[in-house]
């Protein structure tokens, strides 16, 4: 792989990264100002109102970002060619597009409110008119389980149910801070890594100015207090239609081969990418039907809930529940790697995912109730998680906080970062 198809990919992540960061301490003012706020109730975790507006910047980084990649991919890469163009032009713009439709839908859902029946209906929407756009539903299981190709009067609907499950359990996944925004900088970058193998440039910048543009959320979700936001349901709708779009283009590719002795299982590959997410919401609306509620009602049954009720911290939640995910997909990579059949490949994904993520949730819930000695190592472990009380850790709040503390709002963390390092 040549300097003129990696030069794009590096180029669009650094420009999502600095638009982030330009953009981030503008949208935190305007948030604060207009009160677009998340406030405590029963069934959220923060004790104070935090802006719920972050979603925004992550959405403009990834624009900038891939802009400037496109630009650069085209002005640099003597290599490009008509299929190159067309895919940009008619792929591409619809995805964008509709990540566009997605935030804008979200930030209403933050600011008013929508009902779940209506939020469906956009997400449907949203994803059908990308699956026309774009050619690409998920018509095909390349071998697994014996079939190939099959009608688009079955791809389409199961194209739209794929999708909006994964916009709902990204969006439902978002719980504790760091949570969502790290398992999509994780499965972005696994996404990224797959289409590099691929040789597909443009989902591959695509997946890495996604994760470059979450990082400077994610580290201001998790370690800053008055520089603090959060990504909201816009910023969930985004990621969630961004992912979508990954596993439709993935699954309908046959990313099946790489340098490796055996096929790739694409949707054994992309379920272990969004295991956690997916298992932890098919488990939750599982139980609130059992119970006879809504799928769609809100409670506290989540795995990130049981990890914060038996005490465990945010930060240390976040990164146990990341470490989970990254855990499945260890299993799918060595299955892989030994050989295994499509199928097996797959029920491997599906019986770890609910071994580690539905089995964690049960063992945590018990343990929370039980006085055994495992119980009391949980507890004692959980006094020992809550980092925010260190003098590094609040140091380090206090850097992210200073631009958010100037009087102009426009002192800049890379200047400061420069200033130390200078002096």
């Amino acid at each position: 792989m040549n300097i003129y198809v990696l030069l794009p990919i590096l180029v669009s992540s650094i420009v999502s990264l600095l638009a982030v960061h330009w953009i981030y301490f503008k949208i935190l003012k305007i948030a604060k100002v207009k009160n677009l706020v998340d406030n405590p109730d029963a069934r959220k975790l923060q004790k104070a109102p935090v802006p719920v507006v972050g979603g925004i910047a992550v959405f403009f980084g990834v624009a900038f970002g891939v802009l400037a990649g496109t630009v650069l991919q085209f002005a640099f890469n003597q290599e490009v060619t008509d299929a190159n163009i067309y895919f940009t032009s008619t792929r591409l713009i619809p995805v964008v597009l509709a990540m566009v439709i997605m935030l804008y839908t979200g930030t209403m859902d933050d600011i008013v409110g929508l009902t779940p029946l209506s939020r469906i209906v956009i997400e449907t929407l949203v994803i059908l008119c990308m699956i026309f756009s774009t050619g690409l539903c998920i018509d095909s299981l390349h071998g697994l389980w014996g079939i190939y190709d099959f009608s688009w009067w079955i791809g389409v609907p199961l194209t739209i149910l794929t999708g909006v499950g994964i916009v709902n359990a990204v969006n439902m996944v978002d719980g504790v801070n760091g949570l969502s925004s790290g398992l999509c900088i994780t499965c972005s970058i696994l996404f990224g890594i797959a289409f590099l193998f691929k040789g597909d440039v443009v989902n591959a910048m695509l997946s890495f100015c996604m994760a470059s543009s979450l990082f400077l959320f994610f580290v201001h979700n998790v370690f800053g207090d008055k520089s603090r936001m959060f990504i909201g349901d816009a910023g969930t709708m985004v990621m969630g239609v961004l992912m979508t779009w990954f596993v439709i283009y993935i699954v309908t590719d046959d990313i099946t081969t790489y340098s490796v002795s055996s096929k790739i299982c694409s949707p054994a590959m992309v379920l272990a990418f969004l295991s956690v997410p997916v298992f932890d919401t098919l488990r939750v609306m599982t139980m609130r039907i059992k119970n006879g509620h809504s799928p769609f009602s809100p409670d506290k049954t989540h795995l990130h809930h049981a990890f914060v009720a038996i005490g465990i911290s945010h930060s240390i939640t976040a990164l146990s529940v990341i470490l989970i995910n990254l855990a499945i997909v260890t299993v799918w990579v060595v299955m892989v790697f030994v050989g295994a059949p499509l199928q097996c490949q797959l029920y491997a994904v599906i019986l770890t995912s609910v071994l580690l993520v539905w089995g964690t949730y049960v063992f945590l819930v018990h343990e929370n109730t039980s006085d055994s000695r495992k119980a009391q190592w949980l507890r004692s472990f959980s006094v020992k998680t809550h980092l925010g009380r260190t003098d590094w850790w609040k140091a380090f709040t206090r850097f992210l906080d200073a631009p958010e503390l100037d009087e102009n709002g426009s002192r800049h963390l890379f200047e400061r970062l420069k200033r130390k390092f200078m002096n």
